[in-house]
């Protein structure tokens, strides 16, 4: 995540200086443990929330877990991780349901927080959970606030109650009471309350919160928190916690370029747990927050789990079994790729799954530079194909591929270099049908015998591709670099060099055209 990208380059660069010491001294230790605290600083994270931070890791990188460590570096970091999740939050906790529906939800935070668009994303998290969530117009006081609401409850799918036209016309707390009575009414079984919120905290804003709070007892009040909003994020949370006495958080625009620290500090100052976070402007960007998770990112571990939970959510199991069957039978077509690039869209943006991935966090130059439209671009050429030659690519002859390049806009070398990217994946998935082990472009052969390149290696030591096409020069320097043995991690506390923007552009390639 953008927001903790400046914190996560200055902390795995100081680990990176441990690489090389095979004991860590106490004067190591409190180096390290200075240049920590200075970036969670510069990250804005609150000063007491750094003081017990750096106590902590300091008094356990001089204990004996270090000291008897194979590798103290890497036992240091996994200290650090430990003491990451503790202050934001420990455990991951879920929202909690009432006994009896409906589910009273209220949110609360400062204008411009984003809490009508959270509002939005959470009734559309839970209906996909079976849910039947009701969004409650509340904010009377904003200009166009209520208008705002009704267009992402439409996006969103959802039922909304809005009684008032709001631009401070109608009492918010009536609004509110009325708004739960509707829903046990109408039987949906979650009510989400959107409240006015202030450029700042004042007694009119805390009164207003509370009164409907008082008014309608939630189960849960998520207090909805803008990560950007620096040193003022822990100010404005315990105001709000004095005020209204939320039961959770929510971080708001994890996407963001600013520091966002500050956004660490709150489940530690407040002592109530973070429990979703929303990555982006679109109505499924929103994730249940897990700390460990969190930490692994900042850390630059990546975060597998998510990742995995976005394929499964995305992608369908029927669809997968017939893949599979068209695998067996080696009758894997360009209709099935299309297929499977469109399941793959569903998951989201490219560059954030890719940033999810263990050690990207040195790569993000590359990252910004991918290029999301070249899922796009693909399926407009395999559109342009009619069915026989969707089903049978070997039909693609010089004016078949003349007319495609005409049709979808794109050129004949654009054509030529999908069907043969194409052909590459169909091999690879036709080796993996078999249960053989696939040699992917950039990584060699996956799950291959130890040292069953190392002759090739020496031969190709410190030399590089000199082939005139810059695709096919990328393709075969990433081969020689995957001969050499794999040893590192997402630190780079091992020593293994990152891929390299060519390696980069293949990948996309891989992904983007088959």
């Amino acid at each position: 995540m953008a927001t903790f990208g400046t914190l996560s380059d200055r902390l795995t660069e100081t680990f990176r200086n441990l690489r090389k010491k095979g004991q860590l001294t106490p004067a190591d230790v409190d180096g390290t443990v200075r240049e920590i605290r200075r970036a969670l600083l510069d990250a804005d994270v609150a000063l007491p929330v750094v003081k017990e931070f750096t106590a902590a890791v300091r008094e356990r990188a001089l204990g004996d877990e270090v000291n008897r460590a194979l590798n103290p570096a890497q036992q240091v970091v996994q200290i650090v991780n430990d003491e990451l999740i503790g202050i934001l939050g420990g455990q991951q906790r879920r929202l909690e349901f009432a006994k009896n529906p409906p589910t009273v939800i209220m949110l609360a935070g400062l204008q411009g927080s984003g809490k009508t668009t959270f509002a939005g994303k959470l009734a559309k998290m839970l209906e996909k959970d079976g849910h039947t969530p009701l969004l409650v117009a509340c904010d009377l006081q904003r200009p166009n606030a209520v208008n705002q609401l009704q267009v992402v409850a439409e996006r969103a799918g959802a039922t909304i109650y809005a009684p008032e036209p709001g631009n401070g016309v109608g009492d918010p707390v009536k609004v509110a009471r009325d708004g739960v009575a509707y829903a046990t009414r109408q039987q949906h079984d979650i009510v989400i309350i959107d409240t006015a919120g202030r450029l700042g905290v004042d007694a009119e804003l805390m009164k207003q919160a509370a009164d409907i709070r008082h008014a309608t007892n939630p189960d849960e009040v998520l207090f909805v928190i803008d990560a950007m909003i620096g040193q003022d994020a822990v100010n404005t949370a315990k105001a709000f916690q004095d005020g209204v006495d939320f039961t959770g958080v929510v971080l708001s625009k994890l996407d963001g370029d600013a520091r966002g620290g500050a956004a660490l500090s709150v489940a530690s100052v407040t002592g109530r747990p973070i429990i979703f976070a929303s990555t982006g402007e679109g109505l499924d960007d929103v994730e249940p927050f897990y700390p460990d998770r969190m930490a692994s990112r900042i850390l630059d571990l990546g975060d597998i789990l998510t990742l995995i939970e976005q394929a499964q959510s995305a992608f369908d199991e029927a669809e997968a079994m017939k893949v599979a069957e068209k695998l067996a039978t080696e009758t894997f077509t360009l209709e099935d790729f299309l297929e499977q690039m469109q399941q793959m869209k569903k998951m989201g943006s490219m560059k954030k799954m890719l940033g999810m991935l263990p050690g990207m966090g040195n790569m993000k130059q590359q990252l910004e530079n991918f290029d999301e439209r070249e899922i796009d671009r693909t399926e407009a050429i395999i559109r342009s194909m009619t069915v026989a030659e969707r089903r049978n690519p070997k039909l693609l002859n010089g004016s078949r591929r003349l007319r495609i390049a005409r049709g979808s806009g794109m050129t004949v070398t654009d054509v030529n270099q999908l069907v043969q990217r194409f052909e590459q994946a169909a091999k690879m998935m036709k080796t993996v049908a078999r249960g053989g082990v696939p040699n992917i472009p950039g990584m060699g052969p996956v799950g291959g015998k130890p040292g069953a390149s190392s002759k090739r290696g020496k031969q190709q030591k410190a030399k590089g591709s000199r082939s005139g096409n810059p695709a096919k020069r990328a393709a075969e320097n990433a081969g020689i670099a995957a001969s050499a043995p794999a040893t590192g991690s997402g630190f780079g506390l091992g020593g293994q060099a990152a891929p390299s923007e060519a390696d980069l552009a293949e990948l996309q390639k891989m992904l983007g055209r088959g």
